[in-house]
């Protein structure tokens, strides 16, 4: 069963090993007495991408500057490849940020912004020109090398930008809202173009995100914030197929939510009562809850099925009337109106033209679902 944290954090060990590349511990951000961030603790691995998602105010980016140098910690340590990083500034830790503008030199060509930091580290002019020359090829700009920033595509502005940043060898790369600057259709196309480089590259990567499309393509783990605390932490699909309460439900993908109460839990199955269906919600797997207690039942709306035959099953289903149709292309959203006056989203998949023409406004439907679909949580 998916339990909601009574405001408590995961662990480290929720990271899949001990002694990460990568330890937050127990950091904590305040400002004039507003937290900012809340006792927050992760274990990142060498070599991950490693995504902090949020809405506005949930204290990733605050995080992220802790991380950086900007900001310092109330209280807790970052420790990175064994060296506590608290006291270092931002100029001497082995970490490179790359900014939502991208902040290139206007006035210098491409390989001239990708050398910067290294002439400022007294690097000779030979050993320069050989690291200019590696990370021109790693984000494929090797003909572009004499044009500048204003002569580029926001793609290749972008890229210029991750070269830089990766110029120097950094320990631990930050991205900051790196897609923020794209249109969408250049920001699909990048988000992958921009994993293979940092993979190749071998960085370990933390990026910062408002956008869940973003963070489930880029990053090979999410840790879900809110109100400076981590409400979940988890590779993408095990944050949308089994969110561990409400909030991590609603924020990624749409959800259809249900408060309910257990009726009947054994260990191989639990059935769920609620005012919103007639019919009575089967689970196939125990829960440890008990009768009579709470919960929340969580159903995406891809899993539903829809069509106007009752279903030959007793449970797990409910009847309704499509009050609106969202047409997407491939798919459309049904919206469909329970006599309990409950609303159930429902995907339907246009495999075939006109797929959809079958079901239209003010249609009787059944809805239904299977066993395995559904996710329970604590209310």
């Amino acid at each position: 069963m998916a339990s909601s944290p009574e405001r408590a954090n995961p662990t480290l060990a929720a990271a899949g090993e001990q002694g990460g590349y990568l330890r937050i511990e127990n950091v904590r951000k305040e400002f004039d007495g507003f937290v900012a961030v809340d006792d927050v603790s992760l274990d990142i691995r060498k070599g991950e991408i490693f995504a902090l998602l949020g809405g506005s105010g949930s204290g990733k980016s605050t995080l992220l500057r802790c991380l950086a140098g900007f900001e310092r910690p109330t209280r807790g340590r970052i420790v990175l490849d064994g060296e506590v990083m608290n006291e270092q500034p931002p100029y001497e830790r082995p970490i490179n940020m790359m900014f939502q503008s991208y902040a290139l030199f206007p006035h210098m060509t491409v390989e001239q912004n990708i050398a910067f930091g290294l002439k400022q580290d007294g690097l000779s002019r030979d050993a320069i020109r050989k690291r200019v020359g590696e990370m021109l090829e790693l984000v494929q700009l090797g003909k572009l090398a004499r044009r500048k920033p204003h002569q580029l595509s926001g793609g290749q502005q972008q890229r210029v930008a991750l070269a830089r940043s990766l110029a120097k060898g950094p320990k631990l790369l930050l991205l900051d809202e790196p897609m923020g600057a794209l249109d969408k259709k250049l920001r699909s196309r990048m988000q992958l173009e921009l994993v293979n480089i940092i993979e190749s590259s071998g960085v370990t990567c933390v990026m910062v995100t408002h956008d869940q499309e973003e963070a489930m393509t880029m990053a090979s783990r999410i840790a879900l914030m809110d109100q400076g605390w981590i409400q979940q932490v988890g590779k993408p699909d095990e944050i949308y197929e089994q969110p561990a309460n409400r909030f991590a439900a609603e924020f990624i993908g749409s959800v259809n939510l249900v408060d309910a109460v257990i009726d009947d839990d054994q260990p191989e199955y639990v059935t769920l009562r609620t005012p919103a269906f007639e019919a009575p919600i089967y689970i196939g797997h125990g829960i440890t809850g008990f009768e009579g207690q709470p919960v929340s039942f969580a159903l995406r709306p891809e899993k539903l099925g829809i069509g106007k035959s009752e279903p030959d099953q007793p449970y797990n289903k409910a009847c309704g009337t499509i009050e609106d149709i969202a047409y997407f292309g491939s798919h459309s959203v049904f919206h469909v109106r329970l006599p309990s006056g409950s609303k159930l989203l429902v995907n339907f998949a246009n495999q075939q033209r006109w797929a959809s023409d079958e079901l239209t406004w003010n249609d009787e439907v059944w809805v239904w679902w299977r066993d395995s679909d559904g996710v329970v949580l604590l209310s």
